[in-house]
């Protein structure tokens, strides 16, 4: 069983206070866990110092793959395998191929990258989830503060939020 986990919560209105709010906390030395949005905010990973994910370069291997399995099963099936004249063509004519390559290179790479995303964002059918505040699928973002991983007081960090446009900030336990 994990131990238990403190938080500070702030709620807020809307993306604008939210934004200026994480830029200031930042500042004031607060380390924020996560930001809960109803909808993607523009410019709030780069606010919470986000670096880029590598997301397209597992997409671009997946499609590689897929690319070069489809190439390899159409020469080997066409070329070596059971070789037919089709319409007078060659035996291994590529520009046939492409159809079956462009649709396998979307195949894997999309379910390559179902399987990325759900492994990376820790997506598991038994996992509970910490649900910070159930307004933030509604018309609210709530910011998260881990107290063990802040050297400030509990006091302190509540201040600092009221005072970055936080409209409620509260205490949350979860064991």
């Amino acid at each position: 069983m994990e131990s238990e986990k403190n938080y500070i919560v702030g709620i807020f209105d809307n993306e604008h206070h939210l934004l200026h709010g994480v830029k200031g906390i930042r500042q004031a030395g607060v380390k924020i866990q996560e930001v809960f949005t109803p909808y993607p905010v523009h410019g709030l990973d780069e606010e919470l110092g986000y670096k880029r994910s590598k997301l397209p370069i597992a997409a671009f291997m997946f499609g590689a793959l897929g690319t070069s399995l489809a190439l390899l099963m159409q020469i080997w099936m066409m070329g070596f395998d059971w070789p037919m004249i089709v319409g007078g063509k060659n035996y291994i004519a590529l520009p046939s191929f492409i159809p079956v390559t462009f649709e396998l290179t979307v195949l894997l790479a999309a379910l390559g990258m179902v399987g990325v995303f759900m492994v990376v964002s820790d997506l598991k059918p038994y996992k509970k989830v910490k649900t910070f505040d159930i307004r933030s699928t509604d018309d609210k973002f709530v910011m998260a503060v881990d107290l063990a991983t802040n050297k400030l007081e509990k006091n302190q960090i509540t201040k600092i939020l009221s005072d970055n446009h936080a409209t409620e900030v509260y205490y949350k336990e979860f064991e």
